[in-house]
């Protein structure tokens, strides 16, 4: 990551820490949602923007540990948090372990169709039998806290706790992109056969980069089941899929502040075009309008909004030059 990429990223942390004095109880709901959205958006960035694997399948990580978290908290007194996340999130690494060691013997589109049908036998399940509650989906009994110092249950609390976990997640894949492992991952990207001539066996670098990403998803989901307070199927359905997709597409593709940027703005666009108060009865119809927006934005800016940064400053720069130029070829 770049000092651009890194002065972005501390900036809009720092935003997000600022939030509740700016906001009210429903901003800072809705921050947290987001905030959410992109450590989930960030767990298939490694996959689609830094491997090259685009998985249609990334919902089932999501739904898998937030299921886990309601199905392991006990029924009377709050959980510890010490062992209830990490439990949710090795149950979701544990699937993405079987879903990538059999998904990654395919490629291209059949690697896509294998990972969506193993989140949609991840969904069956929950969805058509008792364990998962049905349609009705669970919910959740207590939140976890963390001894007397971190209650989940307040909402300016568990927003830190989020912040939090967004901030450890972007800097554990920064780190992760800058170390020999990373650089194996963007030959992969660019060139995996060439990779494989030179001597590298890309099937091990490709599982456990699938198996990251399916932990980071876990740990999305249990943090969206503890803000809910209840899980259903549609959190495993193919839907949320496409839609974290579109988040790293619309943010760009092969940076991590895209992620955060897609997620952002796909969620703002979503609670824009949803808004009675602005269109009205419309509203309902708020598929069409955000469909017609990110197609606007995909074909104006197709790196992404990620890019728009560097537009700004190129276009800045050029009427600098231009003015420079125009001055010194003015006659004295």
């Amino acid at each position: 990551m770049d000092r651009s990429g890194a002065l972005f990223a501390v900036l809009a942390f720092l935003a997000l820490a600022a939030v509740p004095a700016v906001a009210g109880s429903f901003g800072v709901d809705l921050v947290t949602k987001i905030m959410i959205y992109a450590i989930f958006a960030l767990s298939l960035e490694l996959l689609a923007g830094s491997t090259g694997l685009v998985c249609f399948g990334q919902a089932a990580f999501f739904g898998i540990g937030a299921y886990a978290t309601v199905l392991l908290s006990p029924q009377h007194g709050p959980p510890s948090l010490v062992w209830m996340l990490p439990a949710s999130v090795l149950c979701a690494a544990a699937y993405a372990l079987i879903v990538g060691a059999l998904s990654l013997r395919t490629k291209g589109a059949y690697f896509i169709m294998v990972t969506l049908a193993f989140a949609q036998m991840a969904y069956y399940v929950v969805h058509d039998t008792p364990l998962g509650g049905g349609t009705d989906g669970i919910y959740l009994a207590t939140k976890p806290v963390l001894g007397p110092w971190l209650d989940l249950n307040k909402p300016l609390a568990f927003l830190g706790f989020t912040l939090g976990c967004q901030a450890a997640v972007f800097v554990f894949l920064a780190l992760l992109l800058r170390s020999r492992f990373g650089r194996a991952l963007a030959g992969i990207r660019v060139n995996e056969q060439r990779m494989r001539a030179s001597g590298f066996s890309t099937y091990p670098y490709k599982l456990a980069a699938f198996v990251i990403s399916g932990a980071i998803a876990g740990l999305a989901g249990f943090l969206f089941a503890v803000k809910d307070g209840f899980v259903t199927p549609e959190l495993l359905s193919w839907h949320l899929s496409a839609a974290v997709l579109v988040m790293v597409i619309l943010g760009g593709l092969g940076h991590l502040r895209g992620a955060l940027i897609g997620a952002f703005a796909f969620a703002l666009l979503q609670e824009f075009f949803q808004s009675e108060a602005i269109f009205g009865a419309f509203a309902r119809h708020w598929h069409l309008g955000l469909g017609l927006t990110v197609i606007a934005c995909v074909a104006l800016l197709p790196h992404g909004l990620v890019q728009v940064p560097g537009q700004l400053r190129e276009r800045l720069l050029g009427r600098a030059q231009r003015s420079a130029t125009e001055m010194r070829n003015e006659p004295l």
